[in-house]
């Protein structure tokens, strides 16, 4: 007993709880934890901790955009940028002319290809943003208020994909789903007579539960059946056009008197108004999809059901094991998505067409894919992409007047931009960026890497 006793007296007394570490204590604490006290190979200690690197440092937002898709994104466009520039080089009459004497003197080939990719770069910036050569002030304004116009229904149609996509779901079937929204906001429009704001809500509301229902009944295959959404979604793409064709024939739809597939104008209660008066096209629902941006970031980032929605989409198995109802979640975000894409087809019925016709989707539906993919499914990536393309669509008119471009050339270059944003590696080769190579460079030539065992 008291050699138990004086063993016991001989331990050294504790050091007090609430005596603070230091950095470098609390690191190598972290790492002496990490490897069970030097149990474990010191191989199995995290990067972060052999290279002094802090999980703050790493989660920068300033080094998250360019290690990042959001760097990968921006540097996909300007690639597609310069390869539409070569392409517009290559229609230019100048360009062609020099090329004859290309090397007795290559600096003139090389100017003329310099003036023809800038010259029709600046006329899809006068057309798209801003131009100077407008005679009054709201001509000088008037190419961003109809960017903005066409952006539009592409930012709304486009979170609509990209809602899905987040839940692990591939939706192309937002042209129809714009398609069914434009059926139902345009017979409110035209066939109910009520007042001002009272008609424009039910416009709105009517146009976002034609899009749910079709987006919402691919949803219910799926869940019910097991049957893959592209494949649906393709398909209710052609029966929502082709019951359109077919009701603008009917005497419910088409407009008295008139031989072609229309239908009536809308009432003037049931159109969105303009923002900045009749001078440009610009309307509410530009408003409106802002409003759907911010919901749909809070939705996915702030709310339980988003949080549903992007674990059904990283694992539906394990989202399932969790008590997660996959099913549930797969028909409420396909009706969520559908619902978006209402929005587009009703900013089209009751914002700029005014009328329902069988081009009332345009391909808005088709452009809201490549919108998601570009704005890496994130809401507000979505939003600027969706303006991005939006500027595309407005300013090759003016690009095709100027320059005598071929229009098709944004076409090229939006198929450029869907090209590298799918090939991310090879946009960093391109630019010499690889975030793991420089990690592991980083973690090498650290003086802290190196740990007992001659493991770095």
């Amino acid at each position: 007993m008291s050699e138990d006793k004086g063993k016991h007296v001989a331990e050294p007394a504790p050091e007090p709880a609430d005596q603070p570490l230091s950095a470098e204590q609390a690191r190598a604490a972290k790492a002496d934890l990490e490897t069970a006290g030097g149990a474990k190979e010191p191989s199995l200690v995290p990067a972060a901790a052999q290279g002094g690197i802090t999980a703050e440092r790493d989660s920068s937002p300033f080094r998250n955009f360019f290690a990042g898709s959001a760097m990968t994104s921006v540097l996909a466009v300007l690639l597609a940028l310069i390869a539409g520039g070569l392409l517009i080089a290559s229609t230019d009459k100048q360009v062609a002319s020099s090329a004859a004497y290309l090397f007795g003197r290559p600096t003139d080939f090389l100017a003329a290809v310099w003036n023809a990719a800038t010259q029709s770069y600046v006329a899809l910036f006068q057309g798209a943003v801003f131009n100077p050569r407008a005679a009054t002030v709201a001509g000088q304004f008037a190419p961003i208020m109809e960017t903005l116009t066409i952006a539009t229904p592409l930012i709304t149609a486009g979170l609509g994909v990209a809602l899905a996509f987040r839940a692990g779901l591939f939706n192309i079937g937002a042209q129809g789903q714009i398609i069914f929204a434009g059926i139902f906001a345009g017979w409110v429009g035209f066939a109910l007579h009520l007042p001002m704001g009272l008609h424009l809500l039910l416009v709105l509301v009517a146009g976002i539960i034609g899009g749910a229902i079709w987006g919402g009944l691919v949803g219910l295959l799926k869940a019910r059946t097991g049957a893959h959404e592209v494949i649906l979604t393709i398909m209710f793409n052609y029966i929502a056009l082709y019951f359109l064709r077919f009701l603008l024939t009917t005497p419910a739809f088409q407009r008295p008197g008139a031989s072609n597939p229309i239908s009536p104008v809308l009432d003037p209660s049931a159109i969105y108004p303009q923002i900045f008066g009749s001078q440009y096209r610009l309307h509410l629902g530009f408003i409106l999809a802002i409003a759907a941006t911010v919901l749909v970031w809070w939705l996915l980032n702030r709310s339980t059901l988003g949080f549903e929605f992007r674990a059904v989409g990283a694992n539906p198995k394990a989202a399932q094991t969790a008590g997660i109802n996959v099913s549930r979640a797969t028909i409420l975000v396909m009706a969520m998505a559908g619902g978006l894409a209402g929005m587009a087809g009703v900013a089209q019925v009751a914002g700029t067409e005014k009328v329902l016709t069988e081009g009332v989707a345009a391909s808005f539906g088709f452009d809201a894919i490549t919108v998601a993919l570009l704005g890496r499914s994130s809401p507000w990536g979505t939003f600027a992409a969706g303006i991005l393309f939006g500027a595309f669509r407005a300013g090759a008119v003016q690009m095709q007047v100027q320059t005598g471009t071929p229009i098709d050339i944004v076409l090229v270059v939006q198929s450029l931009i869907v090209l590298f944003i799918a090939a991310p590696p090879l946009v960093r080769a391109i630019f010499g960026l690889n975030p793991r190579r420089k990690k592991m460079a980083t973690a090498a030539t650290s003086p802290k890497a190196a740990l007992p065992g001659g493991a770095a």
